[in-house]
């Protein structure tokens, strides 16, 4: 299956959305498809077989929206830093829009004014002001007589003038500043579909044109019982409020993906690479694998790569959140984007372009960013049939009007109608999940955690059990030889059983052997080949050190070899009950003879008893999963605060731990480093992985923890549960309006409390209401997680 994001331009409500994601569901060989309201793109995979992205192109096109395929060569910053300019110029342009709108609405306002006492038969609707319309009455009230006293001749202008001028003004702002409104409503409607357009288009449209009937033909209007009253300075205003909103939402939505931002922000433009033994500074996208590049102090790292000389201390907080700088020296990796100290080296660039970390992470937050939760379904939904329910209601409302109060309310019903097509506009909906979703990934990142998407979001809110890995994960993962144990008659001395151990364990790349090989080399012990060397997963290793076919592993391995601990059961035992790992070292074969115990202790990072104490303040329970023998687990277990231990786990023994627990009704988190931990992670509810971890482990997790430590766990599980909450409240807030809003416009308080609600305000609860949305999600920025 092939992946593509493709741009979706156009969209401008939780409708639109639902459309084209719905287009793309039903074409033959789309297998999944995600279109991201905030981000206005498409995520897809497909059959490259039966599909080509062109032919995914066009089918967004014939919903109405624009597309195009995204360029080979433009990374994620790349995408990002275009999106950026795109959304700048979104912004100035709806803001420069707002402006000459709302100037045009303020000035069409006084106009209308001297209209409110034009006699009956002029056209003007001062005989139509209801005084339950709260803005009309308000400026009948209050503007009305000052402005007659202050500005006199204006009202002695003809009425057939100011209505003339009003026309002139409205069909200009409708044609300039509304444009995009009536355009993208009728190529929703070409498609057979409606949306937020086709709200503001028929409101706007069916004022605009019910005003112009009233200058040209009043006439035909007063022979029919109707006032040929003008709603020009209503248009006005709905089109300039709409866009006032649209713009404090352009703003908003963009501090929404400010993190994705500020990670283009760390790519250097340059580097300062050797060529020919001169330091030549060329483009960041000049250099290539292999070439050594120079740092001095205070500069930014451009590539991935590895020291090669000389030393410093880098800040790498863009990477793991973690404010302290790291030492650095010959061997030490660094990363694009982070900031170099007070000393200077030269390194090796390794990973270039998009392979470096800067990049991958940038890929991550675009891609769950572009994601949905799974709580978007229901917003997905409700939007589908919102808007044609609303325009039905609309019908409903002036008929109802009409019916009820006579002919004599056929302005006002008009006007009600009006209202409940401007209130209905379903844009916060379509903003409740995503802007949430791109804060919190956003917020994440910034502390080092990397989520994959809203759906392993939603999930680690839900989380009641944490699954913990041991080694790497609670402990510092890199044990030490702490005790050498020589049985009584092996005949060899502590040097000699070490220089064994290591020869047999060199090949290998489990922790407790580096262990083992790191101390004989200390101890300047030689260290021989060994061969037909063998794994035995979750039991140990073997064989053959010169002559000798040697095993070295756990109680069980000593066991399916037919040899006893003997005497040495109880310094394992006593070595065990330290917090130490026992490993014995025996020869098989024609002779077998335990030879001794090599114990090696793995101490606890600093981090995890702390972060292990919040997650049970939280409420979950925490379990340690080991291969390591009860009485060692107990020890570590004991000394990070967990009560809970499963000891001499194989790596398939973890899933079917996890499974276990699942089938028990938990909601299961499991975090681990280690490619063993990998299918763990991978049948997990939240797979967590640490991200000194191994490649394999990271692209098994829902979230990565670039620290190397539990301290992030409680924090994605703390913004998780914010994030959820965040989403539900917009979503609460979002229906509630609609809710709310809906029957107010339709007059549904007029019979008890005599209120009724203009379109003016109408649409100026509409702007707020998007507004608030994206205003409630950005509070995530500053949530308290810690």
């Amino acid at each position: 299956m092939d992946t593509l994001t493709l741009p979706v331009v156009g969209m401008t409500c939780a409708s639109c959305s639902v459309r084209v994601q719905r287009a793309l569901e039903k074409t033959p060989g789309v297998t999944r498809a995600s279109v991201n309201l905030m981000l206005e793109n498409a995520s897809l995979t497909f059959d490259g077989a039966a599909l080509t992205p062109t032919d995914l192109v066009k089918v967004i096109e014939q919903t109405g929206y624009g597309s195009s395929l995204p360029s080979p060569h433009h990374s994620a910053l790349d995408e990002q830093a275009a999106q950026d300019r795109a959304q700048e110029e979104e912004y100035r342009e709806v803001r420069r829009k707002a402006v000459v709108s709302l100037g045009a609405a303020g000035l069409g306002m006084l106009l209308s004014m001297p209209l409110m006492r034009a006699p009956q038969g002029d056209a003007g609707h001062g005989h139509a002001v209801a005084p339950a319309d709260p803005f009309l009455a308000w400026s009948h009230r209050t503007i009305d007589p000052w402005l007659s006293g202050a500005l006199p001749w204006l009202y002695a202008i003809a009425p057939a003038v100011l209505s003339w001028v009003l026309f002139a003004m409205t069909a200009a702002v409708m044609a300039w500043a509304g444009r995009h409104f009536y355009v993208r409503a009728w190529k929703a409607f070409r498609h057979h579909a409606a949306d937020m357009n086709t709200l503001v288009a028929v409101g706007t449209g069916a004022a605009f044109a019910y005003s112009t009937m009233a200058i040209v033909v009043p006439d035909l209007l007063s022979s029919r019982g109707v006032a040929p009253d003008v709603y020009f300075e209503a248009v006005l205003f709905i089109i300039a409020l709409i866009l006032v909103g649209n713009t404090f939402e352009a703003r908003a939505k963009r501090q929404t993906s400010a993190a994705l931002r500020a990670l283009a922000d760390l790519q250097p433009a340059t580097a300062r690479v050797l060529r020919d033994g001169v330091e030549v500074e060329v483009p960041v996208d000049a250099v290539t694998v292999g070439d050594i590049i120079v740092v001095r102090p205070g500069e930014r790292i451009p590539v991935d790569g590895t020291i090669l000389d000389g030393r410093s201390s880098l800040d790498e907080s863009m990477l793991t959140g973690e404010s302290l700088p790291v030492d650095k020296r010959a061997g030490d990796p660094v990363f694009s984007g982070t900031i170099n100290g007070t000393g200077a080296f030269r390194f090796r660039a390794e990973h270039v372009g998009a392979d470096s970390a800067l990049q991958r992470i940038a890929r991550m937050m675009r891609d769950a960013q572009g994601s949905r939760a799974p709580i978007q379904a229901l917003a997905d939904k409700v939007s589908a049939v919102f808007v044609p329910v609303v325009l039905s209601l609309a019908i409903a409302t002036f008929a109802g009007w009409v019916v009820i109060a006579g002919e004599g309310s056929m302005l006002q019903a008009f006007a009600t109608a009006v209202a409940v097509l401007i209130i209905a506009c379903p844009c916060a909906m379509g903003l409740a999940v995503p802007t949430a979703l791109m804060v919190a990934t956003g917020r994440g990142a910034a502390h080092g955690i990397l989520i994959k998407g809203g759906e392993a979001l939603q999930r680690a809110g839900a989380l009641t059990t944490v699954v913990l890995d041991k080694t790497g994960t609670v402990t510092e993962g890199r044990p030490a030889v702490t005790d050498i144990v020589v049985a009584a008659d092996a005949g060899i001395d502590a040097d000699a059983l070490l220089a064994r151990a290591a020869s047999l364990e060199a090949d290998s790349e489990h922790p407790l052997a580096n262990a083992i090989v790191r101390a004989a080399r200390e101890r300047g012990l030689t260290v021989s080949q060994a061969r037909d060397f063998r794994s035995i997963t979750g039991r140990g290793a073997a064989g053959w050190v010169d002559d000798e076919h040697l095993v070295i592993g756990n109680a069980a391995l000593l066991e399916e070899e037919g040899l006893a601990a003997g005497a040495l059961a109880a310094d394992a035992a006593r070595i065990a009950d330290l917090g130490r790992t026992p490993m014995f070292v025996a020869r098989t074969g024609d002779a077998p003879r335990l030879l001794g115990i090599i114990a090696v202790a793995d101490p606890i990072k600093a981090t995890s008893r702390e972060a292990i104490g919040r997650l049970r303040a939280m409420g979950l329970d925490v379990v340690m999963l080991t291969g390591d023998n009860q009485r060692t687990a107990q020890v570590i277990a004991r000394e990070a605060g967990i009560d809970r231990v499963v000891a001499g786990v194989l790596p398939e023994g973890k899933v079917a731990e996890v499974a276990r627990l699942q089938a028990e009704g938990h909601v299961v988190a499991m975090v681990g480093d280690g490619i063993n931990d990998a299918p763990a992670l991978a049948r997990a509810d939240v797979g967590l992985a640490i991200g000194t971890g191994t490649d394999i482990a990271i692209e098994a997790a829902d979230v990565t923890l670039m620290r190397g430590d539990l301290a992030g766990v409680p924090m994605a599980i703390a913004l998780s549960r914010r994030t959820m909450a965040t989403m539900k409240q917009n979503l609460f807030w979002a229906f509630v309006y609609n809710v709310v809003g809906v029957p107010i416009a339709a007059g549904l308080l007029y019979p008890a409390a005599g209120i009724l609600l203009s379109p003016i305000l109408a649409s100026a609860a509409m702007a707020f209401s998007s507004v608030s949305v994206v205003a409630n999600s950005l509070r995530l920025r500053a949530a308290r997680l810690a």
